[in-house]
């Protein structure tokens, strides 16, 4: 039987124009090790493996990658590990946090963001994001409010910098007000986290894209015996139409395969 791919099962992103598989690859790992959420430590992987795991996600039918200057070396690792494959992929970036010396620190005015990005492209040796984040935290519901910093992202879109802008939320009422304004939501919904679906229906509801994050609880979903909780976790928030994609992060073909794998049994299944 051939393997498994999502070439097929790409999804509209909200009203974007944009075309991504359903599940996306998250880069944390590609360039983070130090206060993340992970249940288990791990050593960055060096950039063969990373070549190896790419060519693996794009075989799979994987386009869309999610990044962020949070995390470490990721951008600059892509910038080199997707040279002349940049029609290929559909890249989220974020602006707004940095981490350095084991620190997070957030600034959202419009000038840190705009040299957010610009950075970002630098790294990523691009011209452009297809989908711009703000990487926020608590205190998100007022980024929604702040006219300024929405002219800055409005004007990035008009030059060609980013496709498409929004949120990568903390709160559900910044998602609340978000599906209103922003091209694109993340926010975090999984089994044991449902708060969202309010959210995922105020999307619905304009239109905006909405892409998860933390569907498997940071890596500490829980495999019971006789239960496959990856198939369920993928049913279950799949059952929302309107959900464009899931971002799970990995350095693990196998894993990738296997995601790859019972995602488009549950959804060829629906």
């Amino acid at each position: 039987m051939a393997a498994a791919t999502l070439k097929d099962l790409y999804r509209p992103l909200g009203k974007t124009g944009i075309q991504v598989s359903p599940l996306g690859l998250g880069t944390v790992k590609f360039g983070r090790n130090e206060k993340v959420k992970y249940p288990m430590p791990f050593d960055l992987p060096d950039e063969d493996t990373l070549v190896n795991l790419l060519a693996v996600a794009r075989a799979l039918g994987i386009n869309l990658i999610d990044t962020a200057p949070a995390y470490g070396l990721a951008e600059g690792r892509l910038g080199r590990l997707l040279a002349g494959q940049r029609p290929d992929w559909v890249i989220v970036g974020k602006a707004g946090e940095n981490f350095s010396d084991g620190v997070s620190s957030y600034d959202f005015t419009p000038d840190a963001i705009r040299r957010s990005v610009e950075s970002s492209l630098r790294n990523l040796q691009t011209d452009y994001l297809d989908v711009l984040l703000l990487h926020a935290t608590q205190g998100d519901e007022a980024l929604c409010r702040d006219e300024a910093l929405l002219k800055t992202l409005s004007d990035m879109k008009s030059s060609g910098m980013v496709r498409a802008v929004g949120l990568s939320t903390y709160s559900v009422a910044a998602g609340l007000l978000g599906a209103k304004i922003f091209d694109v939501l993340m926010i975090s919904y999984n089994l044991g986290w449902r708060a969202e679906e309010s959210v995922i229906q105020a999307a619905a509801e304009n239109n905006c894209g909405i892409l998860l994050k933390k569907i498997f609880n940071s890596g500490h979903v829980v495999h019971g015996q006789d239960k496959d909780t990856v198939t369920e976790t993928f049913q279950f928030i799949f059952e929302k139409s309107s959900v464009a994609a899931a971002i799970v992060g990995t350095v693990n073909p196998t894993h990738l395969k296997e995601n790859v794998e019972k995602l488009a049994a549950a959804l060829i299944g629906k």
